[in-house]
């Protein structure tokens, strides 16, 4: 059974609702019940309910239009708000502070020193012997006499020898280049005079160092 009953017009004889008070096709006014109603229903409580029914849906309709927001009223969203550079640079972490390495100690130049002067002539006979002394006779006026400084781990470029007479009119000394090798400095001795006694220095320079040989000579 429908809702609500169809009624008929009076003047055109169609269909409608009942409802409407007026025929929508010809707008007679209904009277009464109209034609053709059914008497066994209750009009009136169908006519109730469809005013609920009508009025349910107008309320659920008001409801959803008022509860939708629109983009008028709210506007439009807010962007994320973007930090000034001194906000970002306060935010950011220190960087970390780095660990100096430690600075090495300069490894120390070791400079060789000179450990002795050895001085001989002939074949290989010490020059001085025991007594640290000898002399130059009219017999043999010259000798010559070689000096080896050790030790042999010397930088020879930074090494320099010196033959000196202290009284050159008892003897003089004049270098001689022998090339016998590194570290082998030769020399010329000359007896000048007819007496008295002078000394021979063979003095070696190297780097800081001054080393001294000495021999008491007789002329």
């Amino acid at each position: 059974m429908a809702i609500v009953n169809e009624i008929k017009c009076a003047r055109c004889d169609r269909k409608y609702s009942g409802v409407r008070s007026r025929c929508p096709y010809c707008g007679a006014r209904r009277i009464g019940r109209g034609k053709y109603s059914d008497d066994s229903d209750n009009a009136k409580g169908k006519m109730l309910i469809s005013v609920l029914i009508m009025a349910v849906f107008t309320v659920g309709a008001a409801v959803l239009l008022f509860s939708t927001p629109t983009a008028d009223a709210d506007g439009p969203p807010e962007p994320p708000s973007i930090g000034s550079p001194e906000d970002d640079i306060n935010t950011l972490s220190p960087p970390p502070t780095p660990t100096p390495s430690p600075t090495p100690d300069p490894t120390p130049v070791i400079v060789e020193q000179i450990t002795s002067i050895r001085v001989v002539f002939g074949n290989d006979q010490l020059l001085g012997g025991s007594e640290n002394q000898f002399s130059l006779t009219s017999r043999y006026p010259t000798l010559g006499i070689r000096a080896t400084v050790e030790p042999i781990t010397l930088d020879w470029t930074m090494l320099n020898v010196e033959f000196i007479s202290t009284n050159e009119e008892v003897f003089t000394v004049e270098p001689v280049v022998l090339g016998a090798g590194d570290g082998v400095f030769g020399a010329r001795l000359e007896r000048t005079g007819n007496g008295g006694t002078a000394t021979l220095r063979v003095v070696g320079t190297y780097h800081d160092q001054e080393f001294e040989w000495t021999v008491r000579v007789f002329g």
